[in-house]
This record gives C-alpha cells, structure tokens and sequence, in this order.
C-alpha cells in the first residue's frame, strides 16, 4: 500500500456565503476533492491598529498535496478579506480508500 500525500487546508471566511462560494468553485474546478463548513465561531484579532471581534465561518478542504498552491490561489481570488487566513495542515496518515478518493476526484497537479 502506498500513501499518496495529502493536505488540509483551514480558511476563516466572514460569510457563510462566501464559505460556500469558495467550497463549490474549488470543488467545481477539481482543486479539492471535499470540503467542510463548521458552524459560525467568534473570531478576536488585531487589524490595522485595531482590536476586532467577528464571527467567521471555518472551512475545512480536502486535497493533494500538489495542489496546495493552486487551491491557494484559487482562495485567494474569491475570498473578500485582504489577508485572508489560509492554513496548510500536513496529514500524517489517512485510510488508503480515503486518499485514493481525494485522488480520484481531484486534477493531476
């Protein structure tokens, strides 16, 4: 059994919309195989000088390692915020089936 390498990717977005505009482009475009949207969170950080206190939508996608980039991308072009938080998590192991589904589903990068 070989292991093909994996990604999470986390993504705060301000809008459930705008979670689910990014999760279906990303998904449409084969960038990712799945994506999760989490119930709305309170997010506290400081922005240009300022303490702010916003609910954010966390989104959770799901693709090959070698499209982490593009999916970046791919984010960066849709999300409204101009830094937005964008957070690649190695996966350490996963079932076999599972990633040859991500495979599957996903372009060649």
């Amino acid at each position: 059994m070989t292991s093909l390498p994996i990604i999470d990717i986390w993504v705060n977005c301000p809008t459930v919309e705008s979670a689910d505009t990014i999760s279906a482009a990303l998904i449409a475009q084969r960038f990712v195989a799945c994506a999760n949207r989490y119930p709305a969170i309170q997010s506290s950080y400081r922005w240009q000088g300022t303490l702010e206190h916003e609910e954010e939508h966390p989104l959770l996608l799901k693709t090959r390692a070698a499209l982490a980039q593009q999916a970046e991308d791919a984010i960066r072009a849709l999300h409204p915020y101009d830094v937005p938080p964008i957070i690649r998590l190695n996966i350490d192991g996963a079932n076999q089936d599972y990633i040859d589904w991500v495979y599957s589903v996903t372009r060649e990068g």
